[in-house]
């Protein structure tokens, strides 16, 4: 039985919709531990091209059960609507394969007001985010006044939940924003007008990931965003509100740390960040523009043009160590086509002194200046090749210098955007 975990090693935008869709064809579960509908995976079949923001990954194969976990912050007008585009194309979205943890906290207008608000604040600070309430609604579960999707079950609670909520943040909105005061009443007649919808999606995620695992079936934990946009471990204030690494997947859906059997990264073969906050080895010219337009480097979410450079391997040995990756898989290879010399950051120069990990004070990454190692370039066309032994010599030569600077096996070689181009190795 695999119990398989799969992670962002960068800051999220890696492709790990395009894995988690390949190895769900042989996880009957896959299950959504954290984050919001701030992230969006994007998966292409023969052509057909599906952004997922809160429904997993596994979705699109027929028979694959998708569970979102306690860990997840679940905006329930986006996720029926999800489900509605969904059911349209034909494709199961009924309770029997879908499922939301009681346990999930619901995102409301006033997050997302709150959210906006506070990011208009910043003014020439700001963080980045996607105005989405995520972060505000995980602050409410931190502070024990959230609404989790059980309620949706009470309606006497749910109302008390809201108006007790609505007293501090109407205060804020009206008081320091200069925000419109929402009406609790308003907010939950809402919510409750949702109720009938959601509340078949309700379920104990837990009890049947364990039922499954009792049945020698595996199992898919899909993260969101990427390991240094974890609120912990990230490039703190440019962060996301949850922990994203590996030791969160135990925690955001309800099973212990020794349940999982495989932690796969997955990476991009360069780099690329979206909003603020440190990016060492960014590239503001001809070269990151190339990235970007060859890459569709632009926000499956937002929409916002991504921030793009050469592949870090400081960064990828960090997401190494906190998350225990068994192996990398290497995404958009074919992205790199035609670019005459490659640089791999290898290490940085910190305080006139080589560093070859991150500094950990806050600001400091802003600070370091990357050291590269070049190498050759290729122009073959790569996105028609299925074996690794099919590459050229520079790409494969590419490939094996990143894995042995990561420190960890890269066992998979995405070389176009469709299920079917990928290398196995």
């Amino acid at each position: 039985m695999a119990n398989i975990v799969i992670i962002g090693a960068q800051w999220g935008d890696e492709g790990k919709g395009k894995i988690v869709d390949m190895l769900s064809a042989q996880c009957p579960f896959v299950i959504r531990f954290q984050g919001g509908n701030n992230a969006g995976h994007t998966i292409r079949v023969q052509g057909e091209e599906t952004i997922l923001h809160l429904i997993p990954s596994g979705i699109l194969h027929r028979g694959t059960t998708c569970l979102i976990g306690n860990g997840v912050v679940l905006d329930p007008l986006v996720f029926l609507e999800e489900a509605d585009k969904l059911a349209a194309r034909g494709i199961d979205v009924s309770p029997e394969r879908l499922g939301i943890s009681k346990k999930t906290h619901l995102i409301l207008p006033y997050h997302k007001q709150l959210d906006k608000a506070r990011e208009a604040k910043r003014a020439g600070r700001k963080i980045g985010t996607t105005g989405r309430g995520i972060g505000p609604c995980y602050e409410d579960k931190i502070a024990r006044v959230g609404i989790r999707a059980g309620d949706l079950t009470n309606p006497a609670l749910l109302r008390e939940k809201i108006r007790h909520a609505l007293l501090e943040k109407n205060t804020l909105l009206r008081a320091l924003y200069k925000f419109e005061a929402l009406n609790p009443e308003t907010a939950a007649d809402e919510l409750l007008a949702l109720a009938p919808r959601l509340t078949p999606y309700l379920t104990d995620v837990e009890a049947r990931i364990d039922e499954a695992a009792a049945r020698g079936e595996d199992t898919l934990f899909e993260g969101a965003q990427g390991v240094h946009l974890d609120i912990d471990h990230g490039t703190y204030p440019f962060v996301t509100s949850s922990s994203t690494v590996s030791g969160n997947a135990a925690a955001g859906s309800g099973m212990p740390p020794s349940f999982f059997t495989r932690i796969a990264g997955v990476a991009k073969a360069y780099t690329t960040r979206v909003g603020s906050g440190p990016f060492p080895t960014e590239l503001l010219d001809d070269a990151g523009a190339y990235l970007r337009e060859k890459g569709h480097e632009y926000g499956a979410t937002t929409g916002r043009a991504r921030r793009c450079g050469w592949l870090d391997t400081v960064v990828l040995r960090a997401s190494v160590r906190l998350n225990g990756f068994t192996d990398i898989a290497m995404t958009k290879l074919d992205v790199l086509q035609n670019l005459p010399v490659l640089r791999i950051c290898v290490a940085y120069e910190f305080n006139g002194e080589r560093c070859e990990r991150i500094p950990q004070e806050e600001g400091a990454l802003a600070g370091v200046t990357p050291i590269y190692e070049e190498m050759p370039g290729f122009e073959d066309d790569i996105s028609g090749c299925t074996g690794f032994e099919q590459l050229p010599d520079t790409a494969r030569a590419y490939v094996r210098r990143a894995e042995e600077l990561a420190g960890v096996r890269i066992s998979m070689i995405s070389v176009g955007p469709d299920r079917r181009q990928t290398i196995m190795r």
